[in-house]
This record gives C-alpha cells, sequence and structure tokens, in this order.
C-alpha cells in the first residue's frame, strides 16, 4: 500500500499517512501541484514556514513502462510566487515507487541554523544531522553519502545556492553512474529545500521495477507497445537517441528561433559548434557517451557524458544548457559551455536561470559578450556568496532591476528557455499562460511550431496557436 511521508522540520518528527482518495490516481506534476495547492496558503513567503516541499515519483514510476522514472518536485516558486514544479532524471524515483511511497511531504522551519538529512530505506525514515555536508557542492555530497550508505543509493540534494537561498536554486540527484546532476532545476525550488534546512535526502532500496501492478502480464504487453511506438517515432527512435536533446540545437537555428545575445536575434553562426552532432562527435572521441540513459528504462536515452578537457565529466549537456551559455552568451566552444554546466550542477543551479542571467549581466556591461572566462568567473561566485554570485544565483528578472537592464527575457519572474516566443508564438502562449512561468515544459508547441510533430501550426503567425498551447498543457498536465 503506498503512503505519503511526511516531515515536519519544525518538530523534526516524520509521520507515515495513508493516500487519501483525491490523491489516488494522481501521481508527478499533478500530485505535487495539487498538495501544494491544498495545503500551501497562496500569499505566504516562499522561503516561510508554511509554504512546503513535495517530492513524488510519476503515476507508473517503479514500473517496466517505458521512460517513467521521472521525480517531480513542487512548491511556492521564490522566482514565479506561484505554484511550481520541475522535473528530474536519475534513479531516485524508481526507488521512492518500489518503497510504496506516494509523496514526500516537507513542512515547517527549523528554529537553528543546521541542516539535517533525511534517509529512508525499508526499515523506515530517520532525520540525521548533516552539518559535516553543509557548504559542500552537490557532487562531492553525493559521493559521500554514496560512499557512507553504499554505492547504489539515490542521493537527492542542494548545493551551496539552495543552503543561500538563491532564487534560481535547484534540486538534484544523481543518476545510475553516480553523476549528481540531475536537475529539478526550475523555479528556486532548491532554495525551498534550502529553507527547510534540509541539505539531502538518502534512498536506500534495491528494487527498480517492481511497484505492483493489478495485471503483470497485460501492463508488460503495453509496455513493450508503447516502446514500440516511442522508439519507432524518426524524433525519439532516430533523432534524440543518435545526439540527444541537443539534435534540436541546428534546427531550431534554421528555424530562426534560437535565442541569441540575450534574445536580440534568432540565429547564432556557431550554433554548429555546440550542436548535437559537434557533441556527440567530441564527447565519443575523448571517451564519452553520445547519447546516455537518465534514468533505468529509458528507451530514447537522450542525455550524454561529456568529459572535459580538465579530466571531469560533465553528464549531461542538454539542449537548454548548450543553448544558454553558448547562443545565449554568444559562445561557441562546447568545452567553456560544459564548464559553465559542472559549475551549475555543483553549486545548485538552474542553467537555464542562471544562462539568462549572465545574459542580462552581458547586456549591462558588466561582462562582455561572447567571454567565455567571464562568465565562469562570474558563476564561481555564486558558492562564494558575494555581491555578484548572489545577483547571478539571483535570476534574470532580479539582475536586470539591479543593473536597470529592460531586456530581461523572464516571464512570471523566470528566465525564458531556449526558443524565442517571437517566431515560435505557441511557446509564447503557452509562456504567457501557465502558471509554470517560461517554461517549455508546460506546453511544448515547438511540435506543431517547428518539429511537424502532431501537426503544423505556422510559428509565425497566431492562428492556432492558443488551441494548440492549451491542449498541450492540459496533456502534458
Amino acid at each position: 500500500m503506498s503512503k505519503i511521508i511526511r516531515v515536519n522540520m519544525t518538530q523534526k518528527e516524520v509521520k507515515f499517512e495513508e493516500v487519501a482518495d483525491k490523491y489516488a490516481s494522481l501521481g508527478g506534476r499533478a500530485l505535487t501541484s495539487q498538495i501544494i495547492a491544498g495545503e500551501v496558503p497562496p500569499t505566504c513567503d516562499a522561503l516561510g514556514p508554511f509554504n512546503k516541499l513535495v517530492i513524488a515519483p510519476g503515476l507508473l514510476t517503479g514500473t517496466s513502462a517505458p521512460s517513467s522514472g521521472r521525480l517531480s518536485v513542487g512548491g511556492k516558486s521564490p522566482l514565479t510566487g506561484g505554484i511550481k514544479e520541475a522535473n528530474a532524471g536519475g534513479i531516485t524515483s524508481q526507488k521512492l515507487a518500489n518503497l510504496g511511497i506516494k509523496a514526500i511531504i516537507i513542512e515547517g522551519k527549523p528554529t537553528d541554523q543546521e541542516f539535517s538529512m533525511l534517509k529512508i530505506t525499508p526499515d523506515g525514515v530517520e532525520i540525521l544531522p548533516a552539518g559535516d555536508l553543509a557548504g559542500k557542492g552537490t557532487y562531492e555530497v553525493t559521493s559521500l553519502c554514496r560512499r557512507r550508505y553504499g554505492d547504489k543509493v539515490a542521493v537527492i540534494t542542494i548545493g551551496p545556492a539552495g543552503e543561500m537561498l538563491m532564487p534560481s536554486a535547484g534540486v538534484t540527484n544523481n543518476d545510475s553512474d553516480g553523476n549528481s546532476s540531475r536537475y529539478a532545476g526550475r523555479g528556486g525550488l532548491g532554495a525551498v529545500m534550502g529553507s527547510k534546512g534540509l541539505k539531502a535526502i538518502v534512498v536506500d532500496c534495491p528494487k527498480t521495477f517492481d511497484a505492483p501492478v493489478a495485471d503483470p502480464e497485460r501492463f508488460k504487453a503495453a509496455a513493450k507497445k508503447f516502446a514500440k511506438i516511442l522508439l519507432d517515432h524518426p524524433v525519439c527512435g532516430q533523432g534524440l537517441p543518435s545526439y540527444g536533446t541537443n539534435v534540436l540545437m541546428n534546427i531550431i537555428n534554421e528555424a530562426g528561433t534560437l535565442p541569441t545575445r540575450n534574445f536580440r536575434f534568432g540565429r547564432f553562426d556557431k550554433a554548429a559548434e555546440v550542436s548535437g552532432e559537434k557533441l556527440a562527435e567530441v564527447a565519443t572521441a575523448r571517451g564519452g557517451k553520445a547519447t546516455h540513459a537518465c534514468h533505468p528504462g529509458c528507451v530514447m536515452r537522450c542525455s550524454n557524458v561529456y568529459p572535459m578537457p580538465d579530466g571531469k565529466v560533465c553528464a549531461p549537456i542538454e539542449y537548454e544548457t548548450a543553448w544558454c551559455f553558448g547562443p545565449n552568451l554568444e559562445i561557441g566552444d562546447l568545452d567553456v559551455v560544459a564548464k559553465l554546466n559542472y559549475i551549475c550542477n555543483d553549486v545548485g543551479l538552474d542553467t537555464i536561470e542562471a544562462g539568462c542571467t549572465l545574459g542580462v549581466l552581458m547586456e549591462a556591461g558588466v561582462i562582455p559578450f561572447g567571454d567565455g572566462r567571464a562568465a565562469i568567473a562570474a558563476l564561481e561566485e555564486v558558492a562564494k556568496g558575494t555581491p555578484l554570485g548572489r545577483v547571478t544565483g539571483g535570476g534574470a528578472t532580479g539582475a536586470g532591476k539591479l543593473y536597470g537592464v529592460t531586456r530581461g527575457p523572464a516571464v512570471k519572474g523566470q528566465g525564458i528557455p531556449a526558443y524565442d516566443p517571437r517566431s515560435c508564438k505557441g511557446n509564447g502562449v503557452t509562456y504567457a499562460t501557465t502558471p509554470m512561468g517560461a517554461d517549455h515544459t508546460a506546453g511544448y508547441a515547438v511540435t506543431a511550431n517547428i518539429l511537424n510533430v502532431g501537426g503544423t501550426v505556422d510559428p509565425t503567425k497566431k492562428e492556432g496557436q492558443v488551441e494548440l498551447s492549451r491542449n498541450l498543457q492540459v496533456a502534458t498536465a
């Protein structure tokens, strides 16, 4: 029987609750958002005691359903001021589902300044002191926890950005290789986790695909059929498995929809140098992986493992990240993009928001466009908590207000992703109408606007965009 774990960080208490009937058929974003809507006062401080952080597996997570191992993290966003959901791959979701955990609700706020961690095993849940983990980057925290509790555990954690309550902070967990880089990045939910005094959650479960289903044989047949549908499609069966999500770089560039130089232009003349094709070439030559599964059971394998010149591994460089640290900043060097990505992963920042913020800083003249070293130096200030570091970790809207920059690419306080809404108008409708703010995953109109998937809607005309975005938002939710 599925349970909900409720953790009160004020009292340092853990309770198990039965799943209410209204939540029985929900999972993932539907569940996290519904709990936040029902339990969190809309006017509360996102970093105060009345906000809650909800972590939930998807409805089919823990089963053999293909690509179903995603993790949903929800709360009131310190960036948008509304309900926010961020989504990640990694191994945590399947472990939670196989432990029969429907959701974890983290509430309250500690009265002291000490950080804690949760340890979740088949035997129960413990709140443990985590002062020795405070101030450390996510890679080190994950490595320490895996050495301490076993190399098969899943580790949800925040970096220094989340500890310092920076509005761009995300929540990460590790993949099967132990890389702490599977981010529920958007909306500042890492800051919400930090406000709860929670540094990490360790989940120990040996099972991956054993969540109970009513009719195993019929379920297995349906999962096999769905996997075939995915793999027979040219996008998720050919393009993504060959070059990952960054296969979009050249496509979006040719469509004139690739935001360049802080959204001033729609094309970047060096887009091919940071594309999926180039990434696959370099990663393979260095002994990395052109494609990689973000979680067990993913049939598309649209992630990657990119070895950097300094010997460290950046896993992964997704399309959004390659764009925000590449064309958006007029940087055409994958190694610089990888370094910026690695810093964000370690310090605990959403790469999209960080890239949009760096674009605003370049617009303001704080650092020059195209200057990779200056961008790296600015991001390195985040872990130090310096004034520039806090501005960089504070988001594009805050940076724009501070420096008097009116070209601030954000909707509802959240940085716009890698699709210019002026030449992909369906996504523009999504940004404007979803409670998630500028979030491409809320209603991905690129499908019909540019990829001609599920029909065709002219990306530069207003006709059909409202219906396209609305239907996609409903389907996605």
